[in-house]
């Protein structure tokens, strides 16, 4: 018998049990492009946070409007609607930050993590259910970019939030905040927790 949903079990679905940087390794382009550092971490994740529970709770209102043909190109239209509302947002009141994360903000209307909720969720679930999804999905996403950036701020720029913290004693690793880096971090943590999960389903 399939698992009734919940608010609290869907949210918690995004941040943990279905996390989609760590388990499903879902929008792996933007995670290693923009965790040099957690300002950016924080301003991705949050963005992207945004549209998620937005275009989930629009696809849910209009699942049942939307013909089964188009969907795809018409969960895209919503997505890049509210992306481009978040982009002008950003470009308004946090220039820097935009500035920062360049292209990749415009780039979410692609994001693999937004359109897999549309399509799996959104579409066949109602409009409370569907945002808490978005908000789940969207603080799962968050927290992972936030724990990969400051380890790799913190290691390779010797920084975090831009408050230096080795002063001119330490060097830091510059690889860290390069291409390398990313992929170093995440296969870490990646294999951290996958070692965790599967001790933790032998000790049931």
């Amino acid at each position: 018998m399939a698992e009734k949903k919940t608010v609290p079990s869907v949210f918690m679905n995004g941040i943990l049990k279905e996390n989609p940087t760590f388990v499903q390794l879902l929008g792996m382009c933007p995670t290693l492009a923009v965790t040099t550092s957690l300002q950016n971490g924080i301003g991705m994740g949050l963005s992207a946070t945004a549209v998620l529970i937005c275009s989930n709770l629009l696809i849910s209102l209009l699942r049942k409007i939307i013909p089964d043909k188009v969907r795809i190109a018409a969960y895209i239209v919503i997505i890049a609607a509210f992306v481009t509302l978040v982009q002008m947002c950003l470009s308004a009141y946090l220039p820097d930050l935009s500035a920062s994360l360049g292209l990749f903000i415009p780039l979410i209307v692609v994001n693999c993590i937004i359109l897999a909720r549309a399509e799996s969720f959104a579409s066949k679930n109602g409009p409370l259910l569907s945002a808490v999804d978005g908000l789940g999905m969207g603080l799962g996403f968050t927290g992972a970019l936030c724990i990969i950036s400051s380890i790799r701020e913190i290691l390779g720029a010797g920084t975090i939030m831009g408050i230096e913290l080795y002063g001119t004693h330490v060097q830091p690793a510059t690889i860290m905040i390069m291409a390398p880096g990313g992929f170093i971090v995440l296969g870490l943590l990646v294999g951290i927790i996958n070692f965790i999960t599967s001790k933790a389903k032998k000790g049931e």
